[in-house]
């Protein structure tokens, strides 16, 4: 996604509705100038590309995001990561890249991702050769 497109997108998600050509225009004339026509190009070729949908109002349209700012970075990475000669070299390179807080929101999302602990609870060791002799469970599983 170019510069401008970016840009568009980010209110786009920003605001989380179906948005107009002349309110994205409007917004993004604070900080630059830009033609409605211009906008209006961004958006049909956001569209075209499966970013945004669009709902006729009248003789405008109304865009609607597709999926997330999150979604769009997810498969920005798995993109890159994906073109890596050497995927595991690029992950130990990215994670070297990561300050404390983004290693901390991988791990929460690691962990959301395999969900819960899969250890067995008290009662399901109950009356097998596993639960009467703890220490063989643990020799077993290579542990």
């Amino acid at each position: 996604m170019g510069e401008l497109e970016d840009a568009v997108m980010t209110r786009v998600w920003k605001w989380n509705r179906p948005v107009t050509v002349r309110e994205v225009l409007e917004d993004l004339q604070q900080e630059r100038s830009i033609a409605y026509t211009t906008v209006m190009t961004v958006l049909d070729n956001l569209h075209q590309k499966g970013w945004v949908r669009r709902e006729a109002e009248g003789r405008a349209y109304r865009y609607e995001a597709v999926s997330t700012r999150a979604a769009y970075a997810a498969a920005l990475m798995n993109d890159a990561w994906a073109q890596s000669d050497n995927p595991a070299a690029a992950l130990v390179a990215f994670f070297g890249m990561m300050s404390e807080e983004q290693r901390l929101a991988l791990r929460d999302a690691v962990r959301i991702v395999q969900g819960p602990e899969t250890s067995p609870a008290p009662s399901d060791t109950g009356g097998d050769s596993a639960g009467e002799n703890p220490g063989s469970a643990q020799e077993d599983d290579g542990r």
